[in-house]
């Protein structure tokens, strides 16, 4: 009984906030779209996790050896 509740709770909630965001207009002017900051970000964290796994994969070697 609560599962279904929930569910319908979260159904309509859902429903209202995608209703609410469709009927906001867009503002005037250029639709520019920032990507320098998050794409920035994407990168280092590619770059940080590639470094862990050869950095793990050399460890693994060493301890192999």
């Amino acid at each position: 009984m609560n599962k279904n509740i929930l569910l319908t709770a979260g159904v309509l909630f859902a429903t209202a906030l995608t209703t609410a965001l469709m009927a906001t207009p867009n503002p005037p002017g250029p639709q520019i779209v920032p990507i320098d900051g998050g794409l920035s970000l994407l990168i280092a964290a590619c770059a940080g996790v590639g470094a862990k796994k050869i950095y793990d994969v050399r460890k693994e070697k060493k301890a192999s050896k």
